[in-house]
């Protein structure tokens, strides 16, 4: 039976080593940094946290090597009551990523090696189908294999659970498995991968958006930074403002804070131009401190700003 307020996750967990410096190292330079921390990340590691957090009944859906960084996962999901799907593997290694963070703005750059995520079958996740089926909302990306996404979100869509597709990093995608997703959630940069339109203004996302819709998708949510959010579902756009909440520290996590709220949101039975705006506050408030999975914030911490 669905749950109304359950979320199913697929992705992958890596811990993130994150380097604060004042520019990026020219290739054989080496820099000396203002600082550095190991935490844990991961797109859908981290949208799991977040969604957990914000008060929904969340399952992972992943794979671990069988090492410290893998404890550290399963710590991390412990602590913010995730209930793991998880299989771990002592061949391989649990995934790993090099950020880079600009200290003037915040901004970053960053590379993964998902590791033992990077083996997620269509199998593997076959085998978890009883946890998308029963949950209201099903959310996954691209850091795992492209062929696993598309088997949870067809066993989503099969059982009729919503799903929300966030595909980062982007890649080359067909039409048929954006018409397997009710909401499309890229950010600027990889809207624009995915249509080969610039996407720099809102009416440059409102024409990425209807081209996503064109090729399949249900809604796209197209996430615009400090602009906010823009959603277009085909038959209306809107451009959802985003928030202010403090001095922008690190914005490594703000997709994913974003996305997992707009899941919990959706989960709970909110209009989608009302699920982005939670999104939109989960973000803002995710991006005024640092690290990923750490910086998600709590639900009462969401709705002070909602209601501010």
């Amino acid at each position: 039976m669905t749950d109304s307020a359950a979320v199913a996750i697929l992705g992958v967990f890596v811990a993130d080593a994150a380097f604060r410096a004042e520019r990026p190292p020219r290739p054989g330079e080496t820099l000396l940094g203002n600082a550095f921390a190991l935490g844990p990340g991961g797109k859908g590691s981290n949208q799991a946290v977040a969604a957990a957090r914000l008060g929904a009944r969340v399952t992972f859906i992943s794979k671990l090597g069988d090492d410290a960084f893998a404890d550290l996962a399963m710590q991390t999901w412990a602590d913010a009551g995730v209930t793991p799907a998880v299989q771990r593997d002592a061949d391989t290694y649990t995934g790993a990523a090099c950020i880079y963070i600009e200290e003037a703005s915040g901004e970053n750059a960053i590379i993964i090696c998902p590791g033992a995520a990077g083996t997620i079958s269509p199998a593997d996740v076959e085998a978890q189908a009883a946890q998308i089926r029963a949950a209201s909302v099903f959310v996954t990306q691209l850091e795992q294999p492209v062929p696993a996404a598309r088997r949870g979100l067809e066993i989503a869509r099969e059982a009729g659970v919503t799903t929300v597709f966030n595909p980062a990093p982007a890649s080359s995608l067909d039409d048929g498995l954006l018409s397997l997703c009710d909401y499309v959630t890229p950010n600027e940069t990889e809207a624009a991968d995915l249509t080969g339109m610039p996407v720099e203004t809102a009416e440059q996302a409102r024409a990425a958006a209807e081209a996503l819709i064109r090729r399949g998708a249900g809604a796209a949510v197209i996430t615009l930074g400090e602009r906010g959010a823009l959603i277009h579902d085909g038959a209306g756009c809107e451009l959802v403002p985003a928030f202010d909440a403090g001095a922008v520290v690190d914005t490594t996590g703000a997709g994913d804070a974003f996305n997992g709220a707009f899941a919990v949101a959706l989960a709970r039975g909110e209009t989608p131009v009302t699920a982005v705006r939670f999104g939109c506050a989960a973000a803002a408030l995710s991006v005024t401190r640092a690290g990923t999975a750490l910086s998600m914030p709590y639900e009462e911490e969401v709705e002070a700003l909602l209601g501010a």
